[in-house]
């Protein structure tokens, strides 16, 4: 299903940038199944102890990322609070999670994947976000 399609045909009232939008949808998306991907993987190292704070921030932030996606999603009763608000969290998600992921980029693939769909989503978020009144 294309995201930017489903902007399109819905009846209500979007005062955003359907486009961006659709764009921000996409990228939580993503970075939602890459931090739960990233997680399944690190409980496959064999050094799985020392990656417990990685795994505990990568399903933190596939949770946050997936919520906001469904939220972002919805707009029949839009409330710009609820929408900011979880941005900001999901923007809080992402750092913390690219941080973390960052730090075992080096004797990750997994966790160099993740970092980059956790900056790209934040970066997303941030730019919808400073577009709502």
């Amino acid at each position: 299903m294309k995201i930017a399609a489903m902007m399109q045909t819905t009846p209500a009232r979007i005062d955003l940038d359907r486009e961006l939008l659709a764009r921000v949808i996409d990228a939580l998306v993503t970075c939602s199944q890459a931090c739960t991907a990233c997680a399944d993987a690190c409980l496959s190292e064999d050094m799985v102890a020392d990656l417990r704070t990685c795994i505990r921030l990568n399903l933190d932030c596939a949770d946050s990322c997936g919520t906001t996606a469904r939220i972002l999603s919805r707009h029949t009763g839009y409330d710009a609070n609820i929408t900011r608000a979880h941005l900001q969290a999901c923007i809080a998600a992402c750092r913390a999670c690219g941080d973390e992921c960052e730090s075992h980029a080096g004797m990750h693939e997994h966790c160099r994947v993740c970092a980059e769909a956790c900056r790209a989503c934040e970066e997303a978020c941030r730019e919808l976000l400073i577009t709502i009144a």
